[in-house]
C-alpha cells in the first residue's frame, strides 16, 4: 500500500514538471479562483456579521416621553407593552443614563456638550423586541400612546440592509459557482495532456497486468497537488490583504457602522479550511474528468 502510495506521488511531482505550461496555468486559474472567492468570504462575512449588529442594535423601539409623564405614568405604560408577545422587555431610560450612554459612544468626542447646562435628551422606555416582524405594530401601539412625544424605529431601514445583505450572497454564489467550473475545466485540461503523452506507458501498464487505480492513481494526486499549492499560495496573498485591511479600516468601520471588522485570526483560520477543500476538490474532479474520458473509467 505505501509503495504504491508513494510510486503516485513520485509519479504526480514528475508530471507536474513535465508539463510546466499546464500546470502553471492551471495554478494561475485555481489561485485567481480562490482569491476573488476569499475576496467574496471576507465581504460577505463582515456583511453578515454588521448585518447581525444592526439587527441587534436596532431590535429596540426607543419611546421618547414628554417632560410632563412621570415615572409612575412610563412604568404602567411599560407593564402595559411587556404583555404583548412582541415585546422580550422594556427598560426605562432616564434623561441623565440617556445622557451616559450617548457620551459613551462618542467616545473622545463628548466635548461637544460641555457647554450644555441642562440635558436636552428626554426619559425614555427602551422596548426589545422578540423578533423584528412584530416592530411595526409595537411601535404602532407606542405611538398612540398618552404621554409619548416620539417613537424612533428604523425598520424600512433595517429591511432594505437585510434586501443588500442577501443580494450580495446569491450574486457571490453565482460568481463563485461559475469561477469553479472554469478552474474544474483547466484541471481537467491539464490532466489530459498527461493521459495523452502516456498512453503508450498506460498500455503497457495495463498489459503486464496493472490495476486501474495504480495508472489512476498518480493523476489523481496530480490535479490534488495543483488544487492544494493554489491553495497555499491564494492562502497567503488573502491572508496578508485582510490584515493590512483590517490595520487600515477598523475604526473607520466603528465609526461608520459602530461595528469592527472580524478578526483576522478567525477569518485566516476559516479560509485556510475552505481553501484546501475546494483546491483539492476541485483537483481530484478535474483528474476524476479527465480519466473518464481518456482512460474509459
Amino acid at each position: 500500500m505505501f509503495k504504491g502510495l508513494s510510486y503516485a506521488l513520485k509519479q504526480a511531482f514528475v508530471q507536474l514538471f513535465r508539463n510546466k505550461g499546464m500546470t502553471v496555468a492551471s495554478l494561475f486559474s485555481i489561485t485567481a479562483m480562490l482569491l476573488i472567492l476569499g475576496l467574496f468570504f471576507f465581504l460577505t462575512v463582515n456583511v453578515n456579521f454588521i448585518t447581525e449588529k444592526i439587527k441587534d442594535e436596532f431590535n429596540t423601539i426607543e419611546v421618547y416621553l414628554l417632560d410632563e409623564t412621570t415615572e409612575a405614568q412610563a412604568q404602567v405604560m411599560a407593564t402595559s407593552l411587556k404583555a404583548m408577545d412582541e415585546v422580550a422587555g422594556v427598560e426605562y431610560i432616564t434623561k441623565d443614563m440617556a445622557m451616559e450612554e450617548f457620551k459613551a459612544r462618542l467616545g473622545d468626542r463628548d466635548y461637544s456638550f460641555e457647554g450644555l447646562t441642562t440635558n436636552p435628551l428626554p426619559n425614555s422606555l427602551r422596548v426589545t423586541l422578540t423578533s423584528l416582524e412584530g416592530g411595526e405594530l409595537t411601535a404602532e401601539v407606542c405611538r398612540n400612546m398618552l404621554g409619548v412625544e416620539d417613537v424612533r424605529y428604523y425598520q424600512t431601514e433595517i429591511n432594505k440592509v437585510l434586501k443588500i445583505s442577501n443580494y450580495f450572497q446569491r450574486g457571490a454564489l453565482v460568481i463563485i459557482g461559475f469561477l469553479i467550473i472554469i478552474s474544474v475545466m483547466v484541471v481537467s485540461n491539464t490532466v489530459k495532456l498527461t493521459v495523452m503523452a502516456r498512453q503508450r506507458e498506460i498500455m503497457i501498464m495495463k498489459f503486464v497486468g496493472a490495476t486501474n487505480w495504480f495508472i489512476r492513481g498518480p493523476m489523481l494526486l496530480e490535479g490534488m497537488l495543483i488544487g492544494l499549492i493554489s491553495a497555499g499560495v491564494a492562502l497567503g496573498c488573502m491572508g496578508t490583504i485582510y490584515v493590512r485591511i483590517v490595520e487600515a479600516f477598523n475604526n473607520q468601520a466603528i465609526a461608520l457602522l459602530s461595528s469592527k471588522l472580524v478578526e483576522p485570526e478567525f477569518m485566516i483560520t476559516n479560509l485556510a479550511w475552505i481553501f484546501a477543500a475546494l483546491g483539492i476538490s476541485i483537483g481530484a474532479f478535474g483528474s476524476i474528468i479527465s480519466m473518464r474520458r481518456f482512460l474509459k473509467a
